[in-house]
């Protein structure tokens, strides 16, 4: 029987954590094992043992190997990105609006209704991680005798504190002063990196634009009159014309329906 090394690895670290492995150790095998496929080049696999370190690493609350977790996997994540913006969005009860996630939805429809994608939010935009991290400190320092969940009232709206708390692992009831450096900055990286699963978009009910339609190349761009059938004329969604949230999608629908209409006799 041949095998590979990333193989060998894996049958070594399986005996190992099956037969002799706490928690800790079993999350640094699945850690370390994650790095070895991302070095391979195996992004897909590297990111199923990454993300169950991840997951166990914040169950125990080890907080430096959860953020060494979370940045391995940021590492993966950025090859594959789909769409980048800065810009205003919301929470609803179903997921995530607003105009740059209705930019966005544009770039990742197929993938979206291929498998499921990450979604990672920059809760603090104008900050660097170094900079939060300063603000968080702050907060903290002025608030260093209350419990967690109350020193963090200023960071956040009121609805996203109990997520914000859930999330970081840190005991709600815990004292500020009790707060190591480490579940500090792994609070930080949370911020800075909020996950959340895309299980699927909105129907097309609920739209904004579509896409899809005519082609372009079929339509004259004087008067929208169809290249193939003479006497036909074709204007706003109809085309296969789409543009990003903010007026745009309702200047082409205006300025096509007006070629349109000043070309027919």
């Amino acid at each position: 029987m041949k095998f590979t090394s990333d193989s060998l690895i894996a049958l070594a670290l399986n005996y190992y954590t099956v037969e002799h492995g706490d928690s800790v150790t079993r999350a640094k095998a699945q850690y370390y094992y994650g790095r070895v496929l991302r070095e391979l080049g195996k992004d897909e696999e590297a990111l199923t043992f990454l993300s169950s370190a991840k997951e166990m690493f914040g169950n125990i609350q080890c907080c430096k190997m959860f953020a060494m977790a979370t940045d391995e996997i940021g590492m993966i994540n950025r090859k594959k990105k789909l769409y980048q913006d800065f810009g205003e969005m919301l929470f609803t009860h179903y997921g995530v609006s607003g105009p740059l996630i209705l930019s966005g939805s544009s770039h990742i429809a197929k993938k979206a209704g291929e498998k499921k994608l990450k979604l990672v939010i920059d809760l603090k935009p104008a900050l660097t991680e170094e900079q939060l991290d300063q603000r968080v400190l702050r907060d903290f320092e002025q608030n260093i005798n209350k419990q967690f969940k109350n020193a963090v009232t200023r960071l956040f709206p009121a609805k996203l504190i109990p997520v914000m708390i859930e999330r970081s692992k840190i005991d709600p009831g815990k004292k500020v002063h009790d707060i190591s450096r480490e579940e500090r900055q792994s609070f930080v990286k949370l911020i800075k990196h909020f996950e959340m699963t895309i299980s699927g978009l909105r129907g097309y009910n609920e739209a904004i634009i579509t896409k899809g339609g005519v082609k372009v190349k079929e339509v004259d761009p004087g008067t929208m009159e169809s290249k193939l059938v003479p006497g036909v004329y074709f204007a706003g969604e109809v085309l296969d014309l789409d543009a990003l949230t903010g007026g745009y999608n309702l200047q082409i629908a205006w300025s096509t329906a007006y070629a349109a209409g000043s070309s027919i006799k």
